[in-house]
């Protein structure tokens, strides 16, 4: 059972408590004494209405919350929604900033008294306004369980980060399953390593053969799917990894490519196989990253082209041999096709272990930045790189040095102090994290910030900058892990691994001794991070540390967007525009405010300045801009556009950061669509040679389901499949049977003009008709005539006409040809039709729309955005006989009950003076540049999310896949 708020044993009040040491002297950074925080800043109310874009629903609404005037729109919509508790509209409820504050604030400080973290009541105090102060001036964040729990009468989990454990042992796998749900209840992931578990090629004791890890896997997945979400704070995210020398490690490795096949074979069938799809779920292993755990013998092996052998779990005996570099190309091949096995490299995850005494690091959390023992936690928080930059606005620039290792004392003091008062989901873990107390402490807006001081994200610049503020973060929050030892105690496990944790310490600050130094902006916070180095190394040998864990970079998907960071985690900048909220309504679209100023640091007057931000503007990127030198334009590569970072600029990036991190990085290194298995293959075997501890790949396009898709009910699917196998089945027998006849169109014929846009690519589509209204000819017209495109598209239109005069029947057409996904593709201008996979799925959408009865498209899936409103609002598709009334009724009530929400009503699209269709930053991309981010879409309000390390986040409501 989880330990109550009350007893004395719910913390680790070690050693030292209260009665053996002085306390800690705390700082003031920002604050002035008397006054508090809060009188320093400008509050105004703010009317936070959330809305669906695909039916105009609304999510989410709270009037009247107060936040401070510089907050942005969206920044205080995703706190409101996500972080306030207390039911909407009773007098539980929070009402503002300030008292979502208070709530954690004032916890943290009551518990670092109570647990004797402070000298004095005055030092309680400045530490209690200068957490404050941090929080508001959104200079850092506590990962999101923080803010769910911290201070409400709830269980106060504050750890986002979660690994498990499972012994070969039908009692530990059961375990598994119970604890891994209770985890997923609670809206947080877990991971954990299956090697353990006997191979299928080994014998149980009763002389059968056993099931092995994939057929358990198996369970978990499916209990994953049905406890899909914590409430309504996100979806549960989960992590399994398999050891490369486990003998089912290929049926590991193919698990989710054959499933992938078999979501292409339903999909082509008629079943609904999109994401959230009815029947999505029939398919395995989807809720969890898989990834595969690599030594260096087996890294060897595949340089040398060498065997590699396969151990069996009970006797540690090789039970057979397989070719390493062919095993290799297996786990390309499914990282390739499906995105999964991502790969571990676990000789390098235990050379950095500061605890091996206590055991191996053999799993991770879901992300992968989690490293640590089997069954502990690990509380996060990110810090907010932006604001330590200091710029006159002249192209003079400095990071404040001081001040950021001054707040990332604060913040590792406050982690440190929630370990004492915080719940947890079992009691093995509460026991371990307590006796081990793992922090991780981060950042975000590195890409912001390594653009605005004209580094190139992929440049010996910006890795150096990087390394430099990663280094002197982490050697600051060992430097403050050892003074918290001599206040309150080294962590229960240290005296056990002394040894290791200082050898790790040493490795630390040896790396950066021989980092390279740059220029005027790296070389400070390199001399800052070799002399935290050094206190580290004498303060650890003195007092120990408090901590076995400091630093990890996670992927700050929704305190990311509460902070409004424009960069998430480590990842470079999504593009140069930014998709931003208005108040009161409305959007824009802006360039990146890091342009300026990466423009002034280069030695740009401002009027040059003027005119590529301009330029920036209309085309969305600084190719050929006015002035721009050809040698600036790599500062400027985004993640998305016309010129995105390779993948292995993402890589080195990663190698630059690791030595300085505890744990490890959240990342997903993106390769396009055209990239080979061999690109795949270079990325796992390069970042190994680098030192990375883990990473993951993602082709674009690699999956097959979309979300967005109208659901079809089991028998609609049924019939659909059967009729249109029926329609193509009778279409074969005529034409062996007899030669069909072609019913010609009459000289004059009606027809319907339908102009579209569809992922930024326009076109026009004319379809005539027969004069007893059925479907006889298309015409299609896109791009300029006599070009390529345009050449195809007449025969295209030409092969349909004909088939269709013949009497193949249009829904044979839509069910074959909808759902068909190449480029362009993403968002349309039709509202009936707001996203498209490629021109011919938008085409045969509209068709279907225009010419099919409601019974067909209905069966087929395709709906009229006033079907699905309806739908929302009644539970039916169809049309009822006296639905006008009940409208009419409803229209006459609704203004006089209530007047005051017709007016703050979301403004027409049309009123809106960003592009119409965009509506996040994502969106804004693919419309502006004519591409597609392969991402899914947010359940909760339907706008393209944006990767956020090896997750995804909505940047319209703060909804993530599973990252904090």
């Amino acid at each position: 059972m989880t330990e109550t708020a009350s007893g004395p044993a719910r913390g680790s009040r070690t050693k030292g408590a209260k009665s053996a040491s002085k306390g800690l002297r705390i700082e003031r950074i920002h604050t002035t004494p008397g006054v508090h925080p809060y009188d320093e800043v400008a509050w105004e109310p703010r009317d936070v209405v959330m809305t669906n874009w695909r039916d105009g629903s609304i999510n989410f609404e709270q009037r009247g919350v107060e936040f401070p005037d510089f907050w942005s729109v969206n920044a205080v919509n995703i706190v409101t929604s996500k972080y306030f508790r207390g039911a909407v509209g009773t007098p539980q409820r929070e009402t503002g900033l300030k008292q979502l504050i208070d709530r954690i604030v004032k916890t943290y400080t009551k518990a670092g008294e109570e647990y004797g973290y402070f000298a004095s009541p005055a030092d309680a105090e400045i530490f209690e306004h200068e957490l404050a102060y941090a929080l508001l001036h959104q200079i850092f964040s506590f990962n999101s369980p923080v803010w769910f729990n911290v201070g409400t009468p709830q269980p106060q989990q504050v750890s986002a980060c979660f690994i498990l454990s499972v012994d070969d042992s039908m009692e530990s796998i059961l375990d598994w399953y119970k604890e891994e749900g209770m985890i997923f209840k609670g809206g947080s992931g877990a991971g954990l390593n299956l090697s353990r578990i006997r191979s299928s090629k080994e014998l149980l004791s009763s002389g059968g053969n056993a099931s092995g890890p994939v057929s358990f896997m198996r369970g978990a997945d499916a209990s994953a799917g049905t406890i899909k979400s914590g409430g309504a704070t996100r979806r549960a995210a989960k992590m399994v990894i398999l050891d490369v020398d486990h003998p089912d490690i290929e049926d590991f490795i193919e698990t989710k490519v054959k499933e992938e096949e078999k979501i292409r074979a339903l999909r082509d069938a008629g079943f609904d196989m999109d994401l959230g799809g009815d029947d999505i779920t029939s398919v395995q292993y989807q809720n969890a990253n898989n990834s595969v755990r690599v030594n260096d013998t087996f890294m060897k092996a595949v340089e040398s082209g060498g065997k590699f052998g396969l151990t069996s779990r009970m006797t540690g005996e090789v039970i057979e041999e397989v070719d390493a570099k062919a095993l290799f190309r297996k786990m390309a091949e499914a990282a390739w096709a499906c995105a999964d096995p991502g790969i571990q490299y676990d000789d390098t995850i235990n050379h950095w272990h500061t605890c091996p005494e206590s055991g191996r690091i053999n799993g991770s959390n879901p992300c992968s930045e989690y490293m640590h023992l089997d069954n502990t936690s690990c509380n996060l928080a990110s810090l907010n790189l932006m604001k330590f930059l200091k710029d006159d606005g002249k192209g003079n620039q400095s990071f404040d040095v001081e001040r950021f290792a001054k707040v990332v004392e604060l913040v590792i003091t406050a982690m440190d102090i929630s370990i004492c008062f915080a719940d947890f989901p079992t009691q093995k873990i509460g026991e371990n994290t307590r006796a081990y107390r793992q922090l991780g402490i981060g950042y975000a807006n590195l890409g912001a910030l390594l653009m605005a001081t004209g580094h190139a994200y992929d440049s010996d610049g910006g890795r150096a900058l990087a390394g430099a503020i990663t280094s002197l973060m982490t050697g600051t929050s060992y430097k403050r892990s050892a003074e918290l030892a001599a206040v309150v105690g080294a962590y229960d496990g240290y005296a056990l691994n002394a040894e290791p944790h200082q050898r790790v310490m040493q490795q630390h600050a040896d790396e950066n001794t021989k980092a390279v130094r740059m220029d005027d902006l790296d070389s400070p916070i390199w001399a800052a991070a070799t002399e935290a180095w050094q206190d580290v190394i004498r303060l650890g040998a003195k007092n120990g540390f408090r901590n076995a864990q400091a630093s990890v970079i996670a992927p700050t998907g929704t305190i990311g967007l509460a902070m409004s960071c424009d960069t998430t985690g480590l990842e470079p900048d999504l593009a140069l525009v930014k998709f931003k909220k208005l108040v009161g309504g409305g959007s824009m679209q802006i360039v990146n405010g890091t342009v300026p100023q990466a423009l002034r640091r280069l030695g740009y007057q401002e009027e040059q300045i003027e005119a590529i931000v301009a330029h920036i503007a209309e085309h969305g990127n600084v190719i050929d801009a006015p002035g721009l030198k050809t040698e600036h334009y790599e500062v400027f590569d985004c993640a998305m556009g016309e010129r995105s970072i390779s993948a292995m600029g993402h890589v080195r990036m990663m190698a630059a950061i690791q030595p300085w991190i505890s744990g490890a990085l959240s990342k997903t290194v993106n390769l396009p669509e055209t990239a080979t298995v061999e690109d795949v293959e270079e990325v796992y075997f390069e970042a190994w040679k680098m030192g990375v501890k883990a990473l993951a790949i993602y082709r674009d396009n690699c999956k097959v389901g979309q979300p967005l898709s109208a659901k079809k009910k089991e028998d609609e699917k049924a019939e659909v499949t059967a009729k249109s196998e029926a329609t193509i089945r009778e279409a074969v027998e005529k034409v062996v049977e007899y030669r069909p006849v072609r019913k010609r169109l009459p000289k004059g014929r009606p027809g319907i003009t339908t102009s579209f846009t569809v992922g930024g690519a326009e076109g026009y589509m004319t379809a005539n008709s027969y004069p007893d209204d059925g479907l006889g000819e298309v015409f299609l017209k896109m791009s300029k005539q006599g070009s390529t495109l345009a050449g195809m598209m007449d025969a295209f239109s030409i092969a349909v006409s004909v088939g269709l005069q013949y009497g193949v029947p249009l829904e044979t057409y839509v069910s074959k040809f909808t759902n068909m996904r190449f480029e362009p593709a993403g968002m349309t201008d039709d509202p009936d039709v707001r996203m498209a996979q490629s021109i011919v799925d938008y085409i045969f959408r509209r068709l279907a729309l225009d010419f099919l009865p409601f019974e067909t498209r209905s069966a087929l899936g395709i709906h009229s955005a006033e079907e699905r409103q309806r739908h929302l609002d009644t539970g039916s598709y169809e049309q009822v006989e006296d639905e006008d009334v009940d409208v009419e009724a409803l229209a006459q009530s609704a203004p006089r009950a209530q007047e005051p929400k017709a007016v703050a009503a979301p403004a027409p699209k049309a009123e809106v003076p960003a592009p119409k269709q965009a509506h996040t930053s994502a969106e804004l991309v693919e419309m502006q540049l004519g591409i597609s981010a392969d991402a899914p879409l947010c359940f909760s309000c339907g706008t393209k999310m944006q990767r956020a390390g090896s997750c995804y986040i909505c940047e319209g409501c703060g909804s993530t896949s599973g990252c904090s």
